[in-house]
């Protein structure tokens, strides 16, 4: 029995070790870095806030960069509040 859990441990070890790899790439991904919040912080408004404090920061950003890389003429604001 020992022989056998010997002979298991290391193969068991190392496909745990292969699994928190993978988990651990996938929080990489998600992961946000100090420019991302300077560029965050640099452009956001109130709805931007809002979205922070509801959906994260990585949601946030986003949001704030699709917003942003939309032409002029389809955002929502009436033309009277572009000009101000």
């Amino acid at each position: 029995m020992q022989g056998l859990a010997g002979l298991l441990f290391p193969a068991v070890l190392m496909l745990f070790a292969l699994a928190m790899e993978r988990v651990q790439a996938g929080l990489d991904r998600l992961s946000v870095g100090p420019a991302h919040v300077e560029e965050f912080l640099e452009a956001a408004d109130e709805t931007d806030v809002s979205n922070l404090a509801k959906d994260g920061l990585p949601a946030a950003l986003d949001e704030l960069r699709s917003r942003r890389s939309k032409p002029i003429a389809e955002t929502d604001e009436p033309e009277s509040s572009r000009a101000s």
